[in-house]
C-alpha cells in the first residue's frame, strides 16, 4: 500500500499544534469516568460542568423546536439575536443592537475565531482558563503571559498591563479579561474595571471579557467593564455555565458597533466552518433569554447553593492552612498547597501536577494543576470545581424546603455529601504525609 506522506502545509500544521495535548479539562473528566467504570470512588472535582438542570421551559422549548431543521443566518438567528439585546440590558444595564450580536457553537468556537481573523498579540492574566493559550498558538499567535499573584486574588493589574502595552504603544493587541474567573472564583471590584478600562482605551486595546459565570456572581452585582470601555469590548457569554447547558453548544458575543468589521470578518471564517450554530438549539435559547419568573428564581437558588458551598468547603480548607480567594462567582477554588511543601517533597512530590496524581491515587478526588491554568509546575496550586453534585435534586430541595431559610451547613451536609467527604479525605491524606 502507498505511504501517506506530509506536505509542507501539514508539517507547519504540525508546528502549531506541536506539544499539545487536548483540553485538561476534558481529559480529567474521562480519566474519572474510567476509573468509575473500573469501579472506583472518584470525587469529580476536575471538569468545571455546572451540576444544574438546564431549566424546564426551556428544555420544553428544545422539544417544541425538535421539527427545526433549516441552516439559520451565519451571524444567528435574529429573533434570538433580539432576545440577548434585551437580555444585556436587563442584567448590564448595557444598550445593544441585535446587529451586534453574534451566535456560534459554544464561546470556545468564537474566541478561537476571532484569534484567526485578527492579527494582534494575545495577552492573557495567568492563571487563566486551559484553552486561551492553545487557542493562540493553534492560530499561529504570540502570546504574553501576565503573572498575577495570590495578594491580588490573581487579578490582572492595570499597572502591569500598562507596562507590556507600553514598550510598542501601536501594537495590535487582545487582552481577554474573564471574571468570575476560572480557575479562581474571583471577582473584580468596579475600581479595578475602571482603571483596566483606562489602560485598554489609552493602547486601543480589544477587550474580550469572557463573562460566561456573569449570571453565577454569587451576590448577583456582575458588572461588565464594557460599561466603561465600551468602544474596544466583546463580551463572550452563553448558556453553558449560568443554564447548565455545556452540550448544547450555544455561545454569544456582543460587539460594540465601531468593531462591526470585526464580527462580518469573523462571520466569513463561520461560514466555511460551522456554517451556523445548530437551528432546535438556537431557537430554544429565545426562551432562555427571555424574562421567565421561572429562570429568574433558579438563578437566585443556584447562587444561594453556590455560595454556601464555595464558603464552606473554602473555610474548611483554611482551617488545615490552604490558602485561597475567598469564592465571588462561578464554582471554582485555587487552593495553593505551599503550607505543606516540605512534607510534600519528602514524599517526591515537587509539582502541582504531581500533587494532582498522588491525591487522585490516594483518595479518589480528582481535581487539575494549576500548571494547567499558566502557573510555574513548582507552585502547588490547583483548580477545584465544587460541582459533584446532584444538582437537579439539590435546586428542588432549595427552592421547595428552604425557600426561606439559608443554605447552612446541615443541608449541605445531607444533600452535597460527596462534596463534604472530598474535603475529609483531603484532609485526612495532608495530616498523613
Amino acid at each position: 500500500m502507498g505511504e501517506i506522506r506530509k506536505s509542507n502545509h501539514f508539517v507547519n500544521l504540525n508546528l502549531n499544534v506541536r506539544g499539545l495535548n487536548q483540553s485538561a479539562t476534558l481529559v480529567i473528566n474521562e480519566r474519572s469516568n474510567e476509573l468509575i467504570q473500573q469501579g472506583k470512588t472518584v470525587y469529580k472535582l476536575g471538569l468545571g460542568q455546572s451540576p444544574f438542570p438546564v431549566p424546564k421551559i426551556v428544555q420544553e422549548a428544545l422539544q417544541r423546536n425538535a421539527h427545526q431543521k433549516d441552516y439559520l443566518p451565519v451571524k444567528g438567528l435574529m429573533k434570538l439575536r433580539e432576545a440577548i439585546a434585551d437580555f444585556n440590558y436587563r442584567h448590564e444595564g448595557t444598550p445593544c443592537s441585535p446587529e451586534d450580536i453574534m451566535i456560534g457553537p459554544g464561546s470556545k468556537e468564537l474566541i478561537f475565531i476571532l484569534q484567526l481573523v485578527y492579527y494582534g498579540e494575545l495577552i492573557i492574566p495567568t492563571p487563566s482558563w486551559v484553552s486561551y493559550s492553545p487557542q493562540a498558538r493553534i492560530a499561529g499567535r504570540h502570546v504574553t503571559w501576565v503573572p498575577t499573584s495570590e495578594v491580588s486574588n490573581w487579578r490582572l493589574s492595570p499597572e502591569k498591563l500598562d507596562l507590556i502595552c507600553r514598550s510598542d504603544p501601536d501594537r495590535p493587541r487582545v487582552v481577554i479579561l474573564n471574571y468570575p474567573s476560572n480557575p479562581t472564583g474571583s471577582t473584580y471590584p468596579e475600581e479595578r474595571l475602571k482603571k483596566l478600562a483606562e489602560v485598554a482605551r489609552k493602547y486601543n486595546l480589544i477587550l474580550i471579557s469572557d463573562e460566561i459565570y456573569g449570571l453565577l456572581d454569587h451576590e448577583g452585582n456582575h458588572v461588565s467593564i464594557s460599561r466603561y470601555y465600551p468602544e474596544g469590548t466583546i463580551i463572550s457569554s452563553g448558556l453553558s455555565k449560568w443554564a447548565g447547558a455545556g452540550g448544547w453548544r450555544l455561545g454569544t458575543f456582543t460587539f460594540p458597533e465601531n468593531l462591526r468589521w470585526l464580527q462580518n470578518a469573523m462571520a466569513i471564517v463561520a461560514s466555511e466552518t460551522f456554517t451556523s450554530t445548530s437551528a432546535p438549539i438556537q431557537y430554544a435559547a429565545i426562551t432562555a433569554f427571555e424574562e421567565h419568573k421561572e429562570i429568574d428564581e433558579y438563578l437566585v437558588y443556584s447562587r444561594k447553593i453556590l455560595k454556601a458551598l464555595g464558603n464552606y468547603m473554602a473555610d474548611r480548607l483554611r482551617a488545615i492552612n490552604i490558602t485561597l480567594p475567598s469564592p465571588k462567582g462561578g464554582f471554582y477554588l485555587f487552593p495553593n498547597f505551599n503550607f505543606y511543601r516540605e512534607k510534600l517533597a519528602s514524599k517526591g512530590i515537587l509539582t502541582s501536577f504531581e500533587l494532582c496524581e498522588a491525591v487522585l491515587k490516594a483518595t479518589g478526588v480528582a481535581f487539575l494543576p494549576g500548571m494547567d491554568f499558566g502557573r510555574q509546575p513548582e507552585e502547588l496550586t490547583c483548580r477545584m470545581a465544587y460541582v459533584d453534585f446532584d444538582g437537579e435534586m439539590v435546586l428542588d430541595k432549595a427552592m421547595n424546603y428552604f425557600k426561606d431559610k439559608p443554605i447552612d451547613n446541615g443541608f449541605l451536609k445531607s444533600y452535597c455529601p460527596k462534596m463534604i467527604k472530598s474535603i475529609d479525605l483531603l484532609e485526612e491524606w495532608l495530616e498523613n504525609l
